[in-house]
């Protein structure tokens, strides 16, 4: 039985690679390519869609979507998920790292290579590579701080350049509690023997962890 893929890549180049690829297996039928995520829940809404067994997901997009939203919003419709990005940027292999995804690859790997992880993550196994194994164990999210939700946005929101005063204007807090929150973060950091007492280090610290991008990651 033919596995039903769907592309989700930006660049009609990679699309047209990758339809090239599957036309050649008698084990993958690509049913579409799409720019966003956005365009591809909305072919899936339609009632006269195919079924989709598997997502080839790029890491990163033109709509500058963060790639753990992405992976979490194609997993709400069922569906597995297979990274397939030149995997340039170590801030979104993390934020996809945080994701429920069956495996990344490399766009430079051969056809066979390629299919033979679509075949695995379709299973809902997990493709895991020698590299990919290699980023978790060195992935600094190993020893990220373990923040709430609302600290984690106070914390993106503080570390991006807003004041505690304005934090509070945007999240409807306080600014009290606000900055209760900060001081819970930075005991945190602290405690775990990685200094955050100034806003430059938290911002870092943000930076290190995931919640926010990296000079590099723009």
């Amino acid at each position: 039985m033919s596995i039903n893929v769907v592309a989700v890549d930006d660049h009609d180049v990679a699309l047209v690679g990758i339809r090239c690829v599957l036309e050649e297996s008698d084990e993958c039928n690509l049913v579409g390519g799409f720019p966003n995520v956005d365009s591809l829940t909305e072919f899936l809404r339609a009632p006269d869609a195919p079924p989709v067994d598997l997502v080839l997901l790029d890491l990163r997009l033109g709509d500058e979507s963060d790639p753990y939203m992405n992976v979490v919003r194609l997993r709400q419709c069922g569906l597995k998920v297979l990274v397939f990005s030149a995997m340039e940027s170590p801030f979104f292999m993390r934020r996809a790292l945080l994701a429920d995804v069956n495996g990344m690859v490399q766009k430079s790997v051969d056809s066979a290579e390629l299919i033979g992880a679509i075949k695995i993550a379709a299973a809902d196994d997990t493709y895991a590579t020698s590299d990919w194994a290699s980023l978790i164990d060195s992935d600094p999210l190993a020893e990220a701080i373990d923040l709430t939700e609302r600290q984690q946005e106070i914390l993106v929101l503080y570390a991006s350049g807003m004041t505690a005063d304005s934090v509070a204007r945007a999240t409807g807090l306080k600014a009290p509690t606000v900055q209760d929150h900060l001081n819970r973060i930075r005991r945190k950091y602290v405690d775990a023997g990685r200094a955050a007492v100034t806003k430059v280090e938290l911002y870092r610290r943000a930076q290190q962890d995931g919640y926010i991008r990296g000079p590099l990651d723009h």
